[in-house]
């Protein structure tokens, strides 16, 4: 059975090959009626472009770098979702580099390392402002941040510090004492991010502007088993009515499972208030920030490929904002 080529897709379409390929690589470059009837004759004749030639031709890699902290948690799980989903759609592939610590990250600083050698690339989280202002981050080929900020690149931010205003505002209209547990973040301001920083400032901003202090504030590092430990603690020092914010879902899950244990009256006695909203949290009748994260990674990509497709205007930033989901956790029905 004969397989359908790019030159059968284009007689199909009644346009020339250049224009296929042109769609093919999500051109913008080609109208709109066009363009629909190229993926018309693609359906129609089930063609599945080369990417082995597609590479050649085109003198490109079609592939994307994505440098993160880690994959292992759930915010980078959302993220990387919405990152592929876009990339996907304009037929990229992904590279994806998990960097753990700072010695990877200046490896990857290199301008002969792989990641190097994609089209693009994505970093996520990290505080780069440094490295921007040292030019120290290589400029061969397009960049997008998401999650983070810097001056003179794109980026994709979720607007923490309005986030930890909203919990603050929240827990200052609760009555008893107030608690709040922060994630540890690196003594290494370049390998770090400052997003718990932000939250942390708005939430104090609001407390302070309320008239509010806060009872007691504890750390912990982001990983199941801390979250517990310093649940315990939390739980232990706290004075009830007691209302908590935990600036990451997980550590508010782990505020869930201790007060389950000592039988606390969650919603009533004792009050606690996430930020993510992942995707267990309304199961669990948590009240948190939502964060859309899956649209600010695909908002991150889109600036991405507008680079690649020939934009050359201005760094744009794409803010984000949190709302507050109110459930059980705070005595919501």
């Amino acid at each position: 059975m004969h397989k359908p080529t790019i030159q059968d897709v284009a007689r199909l379409a009644g346009v020339g090959v250049g224009t296929v390929s042109r769609v093919l690589n999500n051109h913008t470059a080609v109208r709109d009626s066009t363009r629909q009837t190229v993926l018309s004759a693609i359906r129609e004749l089930e063609y599945v472009p080369n990417p082995h030639a597609r590479r050649i031709a085109g003198g490109k890699s079609y592939t994307i770098s994505i440098l993160l902290p880690v994959i292992t948690t759930e915010f980078y799980v959302r993220l990387l979702d919405g990152l592929e989903s876009a990339f996907q759609e304009a037929r990229y592939d992904v590279a994806i580099f998990p960097l753990l610590d700072r010695s990877r990250l200046e490896r990857y600083l290199g301008s002969h390392t792989l990641a190097y050698q994609a089209d693009g690339l994505v970093m996520a989280t990290y505080n780069l402002t440094q490295m921007f202002s040292e030019n120290r981050l290589r400029d061969q080929q397009p960049m997008v941040l998401v999650d983070a900020y810097a001056e003179g690149v794109d980026c994709a931010r979720m607007d923490n510090h309005l986030g930890g205003r909203i919990a603050g505002q929240f827990v200052a209209g609760q009555p008893g004492h107030s608690y709040a547990v922060w994630v540890e973040t690196e003594l290494d301001q370049i390998f770090t991010s400052r997003v718990f920083e932000e939250r942390s400032a708005g939430f104090h901003a609001a407390m302070a502007e309320a008239g509010r202090t806060v009872s007691g504030e504890f750390i912990s590092s982001f990983d199941a088993h801390a979250a517990r430990t310093v649940a315990v603690r939390v739980l232990d020092a706290a004075q009830f009515p007691a209302t908590v914010f935990a600036s990451a879902d997980l550590l508010a899950g782990a505020l869930l499972d201790e007060a389950q244990a000592r039988g606390l009256a969650v919603g009533r006695e004792l009050k606690v208030l996430g930020f993510d909203d992942q995707p267990w949290a309304a199961a669990r009748g948590l009240s948190t920030l939502h964060q859309p994260v899956e649209a600010m990674a695909y908002e991150a990509a889109t600036l991405l490929l507008s680079r690649l497709s020939g934009h050359r205007g201005p760094p744009r930033v794409r803010t984000f904002e949190p709302r507050l989901v109110l459930r059980s956790s705070t005595g919501e029905a």
